[in-house]
């Protein structure tokens, strides 16, 4: 194999298919043999467009095929029989697996939040490593843009460690190496998709532990001019988890930490201010505690159910709050995105029910199933038990939570969600439940849709979004890549020119000055292609980015409903 790179025709007229479970099976030898020699080819150019050296090209992919020939050989019974039995249990849902002794471990682990890491749920995906989800305030959360459905290829150990190629891998032995003690940095070399290897970005992360304080809820107030020009307060609370500290719950500790006791005390500081409404954001939010996703409804509601829980034998079981007490009346915006899950559904699904809050975003991840394990003789099996319905009746499963104005997303719904997993559940219903409904929503969300759409057409900062998200799909959508190296020179050119149109497009409505390069974008700390970023610059760091947009933008349509709804919708008091 040392010749390897200079074996191929790179002049050649040919191509590999971008996914190759959409390829039929081969049919012959010299066909199967045939896929070999481009996927070999493919991975060859990939690293040569990475600006591998030439000779570190061949000894890298050696490594790479040794490696994995090694973890076959290294499978023992336990290896063996965890492969058989999540081959069977994925059958009747993407939730429902087995958990080997170590695998068991990890999970506990994750469960703990005691794990010193970056903060990533990873997972096999063919043979990269996907990262499914970024723990918000996690060290990858904050120091990096690592972002889920993003495949890493390389880890390497400290400042200056050598990367080590993990294409190939056992997820568990990948999941050591990006572990480690606190205060440690970790460098990963990370793709947006498999068979893109010539697009690696490296990152940097200091390894830590995610602590409950950093998930906690945090508030702050942006303002936003009427019509006529007087100012209107919306408070805005990001709930990056439905946390609980159960050890403390348990002990009758007064003081324990929670979503709910924390946000209840951010909304009586916020009523003290003065704010005229609230925004809850759950973007990226992946759930957590059901009790907490129950009590934080509460704080919303005068009393009624929240979820409905559907278990074996149809049983359904009820619960939210029952009993009347005080809650903020003001009006409410939720925030959602793909990221927002579970627990966080079904508290924007409650509120869309009741008629208590406007429902902004994209489509929510769409998990509407609950897991329960079961300890084996070796191991553990984790399996769906029930599924939660809202009190409409729906599931959450599958779809999801839609909301009643909609944002342009990056995520692919595709790539990420509860519909991209193989063998999930169905969406059903079942009956529903008589509720209040507080009717705040229905009748004016026509022109709240048709206010929001204007101004979003006129929004540098959304039609930045859309303008990515489109070539973000014109590219995914590519079923084939060039293995003639000046076509795949031209193909990389072609989508840099067209981030960097981008970028500049947005640029130039905003008063700021073009780049000549994306080079000239990353080496700055004024921005990145990531929407979620915020501007260092000194200059610039009054202008409203991405992320902020979106957050402005929804206390802008808060802002109109309280202006058609009156002082009805416009008072915020705690009763």
């Amino acid at each position: 194999m040392d010749d390897v790179a200079q074996r191929f025709d790179y002049d050649k007229e040919e191509f590999i298919e971008r996914d190759p479970t959409e390829r039929e099976w081969a049919t012959s030898s010299a066909e199967l043999s045939e896929r070999w020699r481009k996927r070999l080819k493919n991975q060859v150019l990939s690293l040569k467009m990475a600006d591998k050296a030439e000779d570190e090209i061949a000894p890298t992919l050696k490594k790479r095929y040794e490696n994995q020939l090694k973890r076959l050989e290294q499978y023992n019974a336990q290896d063996v029989f965890a492969v058989y039995a999540n081959a069977l249990t994925s059958q009747f849902d993407p939730h429902t697996s087995y958990f080997s002794p170590r695998r068991a471990e990890n999970f506990d682990i994750d469960m703990r939040l005691s794990l010193e890491g970056i903060g990533a749920v990873l997972q096999n995906e063919d043979e990269y490593v996907k990262v499914v989800r970024v723990v918000p305030a996690g060290p990858a959360d904050q120091q990096s843009d690592l972002a889920a459905a993003e495949l890493i290829i390389g880890v390497g150990q400290g400042d200056d460690g050598p990367i080590t190629d993990v294409i190939g891998w056992r997820l568990d032995d990948v999941v050591d190496l990006v572990r480690g003690k606190k205060g440690t940095v970790v460098r990963l070399d990370v793709i947006p998709a498999a068979g893109r290897a010539d697009e690696v970005r490296r990152l940097v992360i200091t390894r830590n532990e995610v602590r409950l304080e950093e998930q906690a809820a945090q508030s702050k107030i942006i303002e936003i001019n009427d019509l006529d020009g007087s100012p209107r307060k919306i408070g805005v609370i990001d709930v990056p988890a439905f946390y609980l500290d159960f050890d403390a719950y348990r002990k009758g500790d007064p003081e324990f930490r929670s979503t709910t006791r924390d946000v209840g005390k951010l909304v009586a500081e916020l009523n003290e201010a003065g704010v005229d409404g609230l925004v809850i954001d759950l973007r990226g939010n992946g759930g957590g505690s059901l009790r907490e996703a129950n009590e934080l409804t509460g704080l919303f509601i005068e009393y009624g159910p929240t979820v409905q829980i559907k278990g074996t034998g149809s049983r359904v079981w009820r619960d939210g709050k029952r009993r009347r007490g005080p809650f903020y009346e003001g009006p409410v915006a939720v925030m959602i995105d793909r990221l927002s899950a579970s627990a966080s559904e079904i508290f924007a699904a409650a509120l869309q029910d009741y008629g208590r809050a406007i429902i902004v975003g994209d489509r929510s991840f769409g998990k509407g199933t609950v897991q329960t394990l079961l300890d084996l003789p070796e191991g553990q099996l984790k399996i769906t038990e029930s599924k939660f319905y809202r009190i409409s009746g729906e599931s959450t499963q599958h779809r999801g939570v839609i909301p009643d104005i909609s944002y342009p997303s990056l995520l692919q719904h595709d790539e990420i969600g509860e519909s991209s997993l193989e063998k999930a559940l169905d969406w059903d219903r079942i009956a529903p439940v008589r509720h209040k409904n507080y009717g705040a929503i229905d009748a004016i969300l026509p022109t709240l849709l048709a206010n929001h759409t204007e101004r979003a057409n006129a929004n540098a900062d959304f039609q930045y979004i859309w303008d990515q998200k489109a070539l973000a799909e014109d590219i995914n959508g590519t079923e084939q890549l060039p293995l003639n190296q000046q076509a795949r020179v031209a193909q990389r050119e072609d989508q840099e020119a067209q981030y960097l149109a981008i970028e500049n497009t947005r640029r130039q409505a905003k008063g700021m000055d073009a780049l000549l390069s994306l080079d000239e974008m990353f080496d700055t700390a004024e921005d990145t292609l990531d929407p979620g970023s915020e501007s260092e610059s000194d200059e610039e760091s009054a202008s409203i980015d991405d992320e902020d947009a979106l957050i402005t933008e929804t206390a802008r349509i808060l802002v109109d409903a309280i202006n058609l709804s009156g002082p009805v919708m416009a008072r915020a008091s705690v009763r």
